[in-house]
């Protein structure tokens, strides 16, 4: 298996309407023989919505990997230097966190440890989740598009008639994508019809 004994960090921000989607995906990468790191957004850790509690999806999270989740900029700052990752995943990643991302904003420990991974030349994939996409934050899914060692799950209108402006990964893909960013590549085609 392509992912056997890699060490891929897996990050959570809060599109909260999406855990249903990823959290599969996590246990996938663990399926395929991958140790995975999970971190958290501090809104991942203290939301209540409709969709759950933050601490149970957390605690959820943490009895799948076996991992803590990393919970603070400073836990996520040696996975640079001390304990790299091979891949640093991010899904769903918010329109919010997608901003930040893109102006090297680094305001969480989800974002330290991407910024610490493309440190050490390492592939970070990005699964979107965000009502802006084709709005305000087109130009910084751009930018992040060219920036060497991103890659994107491929993603597209996931409700087009009520939210044109929304684009969603589709996280069925994102073991397929990490398989394929630690080879140099970006999985294509990156737009799909949803």
């Amino acid at each position: 298996m392509k992912l056997e004994g890699k060490h891929i960090g897996f990050g959570l921000t809060g599109s909260h309407c999406t855990y249903n989607a990823v959290v599969p995906q996590i246990q996938k990468l663990i399926d395929s023989g991958a140790k995975v790191t999970p971190f958290a957004t501090y809104t991942v850790q203290n939301t209540t919505t409709r969709f759950g509690e933050g601490e149970d999806w957390i605690k959820k999270i943490e009895e799948m990997t076996g991992n803590e989740v990393v919970n603070s900029i400073v836990k996520a700052e040696p996975f640079g230097p001390k304990t790299p990752l091979d891949c640093m995943v991010i899904a769903p990643l918010t329109g919010n966190s997608i901003s930040k991302l893109a102006n090297a904003m680094t305001d969480s420990p989800v974002l330290m440890a991407a910024k610490a991974t493309l440190r050490n030349l390492n592939p970070v994939v990005l699964g979107i989740s965000t009502n802006d996409g084709l709005g305000l934050n087109g130009v910084n899914i751009m930018r992040l598009m060219s920036t060497k060692n991103i890659y994107f799950i491929p993603f597209g209108q996931d409700a087009p008639e009520a939210k044109p402006n929304s684009l969603v990964a589709q996280m069925e893909l994102l073991t397929d994508t990490v398989e394929v960013a630690l080879d140099g590549q970006q999985i294509q085609p990156v737009l799909r019809i949803y």
